[in-house]
């Protein structure tokens, strides 16, 4: 199939091999489209034509192969999304109307955008506020005074149209990032501190008060992390617990606070940082049955990858291999240090591709991004902690730009759908990165990433059907097969 765009021609080709022996399914159609994002081309999620598996057999010697077995079924997605930050909508909100539906149309419609389902948002302040905030004045320990009205302005408006755009189905969950600073040996929300032991009880209080207030709003809270970061002592609202402070404060306060007051359904997550202490902090807390027994999943973030660019996905397995009944949740990742310059750097959304490729194969149910979208600045932020967002809202223009991120996930996000299954992709070259999927109308997703500089030609097999295809440099396809 050729491709033209601004006077160049871009040839995508898709050839066919004839012949019976490889697994034991067999599509009925045999016909997939393929949907490609690449470097230095015009494609962005856009359908390159069509692909026709045929019956085949396996030569050993035939080069680079991705092999898809869809009788071997693993973890249901949850879903994937973004955050929706006090940063998100103020952003949001300084935007023309005109641009705001386009927003909620290219994350939240699953025709015309990428089919948003999971988001996340902020207990209290974070660094991606204005400001700092709590929901209560100072020292009222009985939560007399609980109110979301600083929310009502931006943040609860924002998230209902999100709702909405995603036609009601947007599982969200949210997370602190610090307790009221009179919760703190600190007395500051800023700079780390620990939560005071005389106030666990009204901290766990203090969740139910936020998920009432919400579902009050008409915005559903499905679940929460305990804390954000809880290992980190930042210029920002910060926390800090220990794997055993986790531990105890779940299994005595947050966990039968939920189950008294009749949200015993809603979803604990644990740890909710980074993958380099992953297994050691999820088996504290789920070796411990008094506190495992309320916590749905462990939540993690990617920021230890940066060193050496290692992403220490060996962690997430381990957890899956000694917890299987447990949940792993992608809670939140973004590249730092914004630059406006730099907004159509490619590497940005190979981060993201080359994650979410690992952490689903490795068992992850759901992956949620940071901020869905910051001002071309890389905020607001009150502590100048500035990042990237797949799509920038500029307020002095009024439109918005697109980093290849939203088209990364996208690649993921507009295919594979809660309740899918992920089911067997293996390549038989580490130069191709792949993960597959079967939704729950029978449809394969396959995600294959070429993150070379070089054009790879592979053989596609699905059950005893196969074609041969290509993976452009620097490119990320998705073959829907139905």
């Amino acid at each position: 199939m050729n491709l033209k765009f601004a006077g160049q021609l871009f040839t995508i080709s898709v050839m066919l091999l004839s012949t019976p022996t490889w697994g034991q399914v067999t599509i009925p159609l045999g016909k997939g489209e393929i949907y490609t994002t690449a470097k230095d081309t015009p494609l962005r999620l856009s359908n390159v034509g069509s692909l026709y598996l045929e019956p085949a057999s396996q030569a050993m010697n035939e080069g680079t192969s991705i092999f898809v077995d869809p009788t071997k079924t693993f973890q249901s997605v949850l879903g994937i999304g973004g955050a929706l930050t006090d940063a998100s909508a103020e952003t949001f909100a300084k935007l023309p109307e005109k641009t705001q539906e386009e927003l909620l149309t290219a994350y939240y419609n699953p025709e015309k955008g990428i089919g948003y389902t999971l988001g996340r948002t902020n207990i209290n302040s974070c660094d991606f506020s204005s400001g700092s905030y709590t929901y209560v004045s100072n020292r009222d320990s009985l939560l007399k005074t609980f109110s979301i009205a600083h929310d009502e302005k931006y943040r609860i408006p924002f998230i209902k149209q999100a709702i909405a755009a995603a036609g009601g189905n947007l599982t969200l969950f949210a997370s602190p990032w610090s307790p009221p600073a009179w919760m703190k040996d600190n007395d500051n929300m800023l700079h780390g501190g620990k939560l005071l032991p005389r106030y666990r009880q009204a901290w766990a209080n203090y969740f139910v008060k936020f998920i009432r207030a919400y579902q009050a709003q008409g915005i559903p809270i499905w679940g929460m992390t305990v804390q954000n970061e809880p290992l980190a002592t930042q210029i920002w609202e910060s926390c800090i617990y220990t794997a055993q402070e986790e531990r105890d404060f779940i299994k005595n306060y947050l966990g039968p606070t939920l189950a008294r007051d009749g949200l015993g359904s809603k979803k604990i997550i644990a740890w909710d940082h980074n993958r380099d202490l992953l297994y050691y902090r999820a088996s504290v807390v789920l070796n411990d049955p008094g506190a495992a027994k309320y916590i749905w999943g462990i939540g993690y973030h990617w920021y230890e990858s940066w060193a050496g660019g290692k992403m220490m996905f060996n962690n997430e397995r381990r957890v899956h291999e000694a917890f299987p009944n447990t949940h792993l949740l992608f809670t939140e990742g973004c590249v730092d240090h914004f630059n406006i310059n730099q907004v159509h750097d490619w590497n940005l959304g190979e981060k993201y591709g080359r994650s979410m490729i690992h952490d689903f194969n490795d068992g992850t149910v759901g992956w949620t991004d940071w901020n869905v979208l910051l001002d071309e600045h890389g905020g607001p932020n009150h502590v100048g902690n500035y990042c990237f967002a797949p799509i920038i809202g500029d307020t002095q223009t009024g439109k918005l730009i697109y980093t290849n991120i939203y088209y990364y996930i996208g690649q993921f996000s507009k295919f594979v759908h809660p309740g899918a299954k992920r089911i067997i992709s293996s390549p038989s070259s580490s130069q191709l990165l792949t993960t597959a999927f079967i939704n729950k109308d029978g449809s394969l997703a396959i995600i294959v990433m070429n993150p070379t500089d070089s054009k790879i030609n592979y053989h596609l097999w699905v059950s005893r059907k196969a074609a041969v295809t290509t993976s452009l440099p620097h490119s990320i396809s998705t073959i829907v097969i139905k």
